[in-house]
């Protein structure tokens, strides 16, 4: 019996066969990879989800943080002293549960010294009220502070803020 050789196991499988494997066992590694990417939340949403009335700094906010997560009123003035930033910001302030209702997350930027990716983005001049909706596309331009009211029926007037009205109505049975 001596004269049959033992193959070691890798032997017994064929070149393609080898092949197969090795581009599974990378596609496996790389789709874990891309699922984990996609597991982990950026700092602004958890902010945001953890505490929905709180503003956030467009310093700390990457451009597609809340892309299908939040609506973002983004709020840009030259200095946090401009009577307009404040104005805007009080009205936003007021009515916070309304935004919170409608998925908006206030995010501001009063530094034009240190641009943000926002700001680089949006391009305002001065002080500037921009509404950007869940696909991340610029619903709403105003160069002068905006209601609250006003805004909440520009959002609902939004077709994917239709669907969730009417998906929230089917949950609901009214």
């Amino acid at each position: 019996m001596s004269h049959l050789r033992k193959r070691a196991p890798h032997a017994y499988i064929k070149p393609m066969d080898m092949t197969r494997l090795i581009a599974a066992t990378l596609a496996l590694a790389l789709s874990t990879t891309a699922l984990a990417a996609q597991d982990e939340t950026p700092e602004a949403v958890t902010a945001w989800l953890e505490s929905p009335e709180t503003p956030i700094d467009a310093a700390t906010v990457a451009l597609d943080d809340f892309v299908w997560i939040a609506r973002s009123v983004v709020v840009f003035a030259d200095s946090p002293n401009d009577p307009a930033f404040a104005s805007q910001m009080e009205l936003l302030a007021e009515r916070s549960d309304e935004l919170a209702m409608r998925d908006v997350v206030v995010i501001f930027d009063t530094a034009p010294q240190d641009p943000s990716p926002l700001r680089t983005r949006l391009r305002p001049r001065g002080f500037m009220m921009t509404l950007i909706g869940k696909d991340d596309q610029v619903k709403l331009r105003k160069p002068r502070p905006y209601d609250v009211r006003e805004l909440s029926r520009s959002i609902d007037k939004m077709p994917m803020r239709q669907r969730e009205i009417a998906e929230r109505r089917g949950a609901t049975g009214d």
